[in-house]
């Protein structure tokens, strides 16, 4: 057994994690998730998980850390800043709403893939913990396994979870990667002060969700969600979703974006995290132009290559349908229809062309 750690161990680890791996913040929590199992089983039954498999295969593992990782004593969590640019909350209700030719791509994916830089850190914070403790034994994780982030964020201190199912910070909102480290050494003491839920009786996020995905208080039908429909979903995106998608390619920010929360959400400090070129305020005739090739080419290291260029060309067939009228869209879908042979991709581009014409 070794000796309780200190609290001035405590903060250079902390130190450590903020100051020199820039972490937006860290706190640790213990391995008891029981308030959060009820909730959760709810969710899987009404089978709002949609076929998301990966989310009740693995049982009890999800919220029994223990059976995930044997001698799991507490969970270090750590949180990581991703909004690319200054909040763009004035006049932000009616961007979210007016039809437009400009694709719109979820903040989170607009740089390089979250999970290999944030899993890097955490390897390099448990090294640094290794190098105080010599019989520290962990795992790390960044949305990589059956861990339940958001309540283990939520035990820890570093924020509530809100209506949109969102974990929120009361001093820099929602637009935050999270990651886990699961340890063999107790740290659960370490925890920051419960966060007050601030959500109060506002609705903003539940009137403003396109598809209203937002079922009850801190539930997502993932089904509705434009998130899951183009990012996880492989197949046909159903018609009763296509035209609230709108100009959405690749995730939705809506239910983010008029969270008065989130109106002091700072910007990144992680270069990695800012918008491509590539991918910044770029014509969806343009995106819908791409070969595969270049597909491939602009999305390296990116989240948004795992969907794949049938998926990609899916979405933006949606947007351009959704889009003003106007020849040159009526135009490209046309031109691609005849280049390919996907059945699904040809259906997409068919309802955007009746879509254009007005049928």
């Amino acid at each position: 057994m070794h000796q309780p750690v200190t609290q001035q161990q405590w903060q250079q680890i902390k130190d450590f994690a903020l100051h020199i791996l820039c972490f937006s913040d860290i706190a640790a929590t213990d391995c008891d998730l029981s308030q959060y199992i009820p909730h959760f089983q709810s969710w899987i039954d009404n089978g709002f998980h949609a076929d998301l498999d990966y989310m009740h295969k693995h049982g009890s593992k999800r919220y029994t850390p223990q059976e995930l990782v044997e001698n799991t004593k507490s969970i270090i969590m750590v949180r990581l800043n991703y909004l690319p640019e200054k909040y763009p909350f004035k006049g932000i209700r009616k961007q979210l709403t007016t039809p437009s030719q400009i694709a719109k791509i979820s903040y989170y994916a607009q740089g390089r893939d979250y999970h290999k830089l944030i899993r890097k850190k955490l390897t390099k914070l448990d090294d640094f913990i290794k190098s105080m403790f010599p019989q520290h034994n962990c795992r790390v994780f960044s949305d990589s396994a059956p861990v339940m982030e958001k309540p283990l964020a939520e035990k820890a201190g570093l924020g509530w979870i809100g209506k949109n199912s969102n974990l929120m910070d009361a001093k820099e909102g929602s637009f935050f990667f999270l990651g886990s480290l699961y340890s063999n050494i107790d740290f659960s003491r370490f925890s920051a002060p419960k966060q007050t839920e601030m959500c109060g009786s506002c609705k903003a996020c539940i009137k403003a969700c396109p598809t209203n995905a937002i079922v009850n208080n801190k539930v997502v039908d993932a089904r509705r969600c434009i998130s899951y429909l183009t990012i996880e979903n492989k197949n046909e995106i159903p018609l009763e979703f296509r035209d609230q998608i709108g100009n959405r390619i690749y995730g939705c920010d809506d239910c983010q974006l008029v969270c008065p929360i989130n109106v002091n959400a700072p910007k990144t400090a992680q270069r990695d995290f800012l918008t491509r070129s590539t991918l910044d305020q770029q014509a969806l005739l343009m995106l819908f132009d791409w070969s595969e090739t270049t597909f491939l080419k602009n999305t390296e290291g990116s989240a948004i290559r795992r969907i794949g260029y049938t998926a990609w060309l899916r979405n933006i067939a949606v947007a351009l349908g959704n889009a003003p009228k106007g020849d040159e869209i009526l135009a490209a879908l046309k031109a691609k229809r005849i280049k390919i042979n996907d059945h699904m991709l040809i259906e997409h581009i068919d309802w955007a062309i009746k879509k254009q014409m007005g049928k």
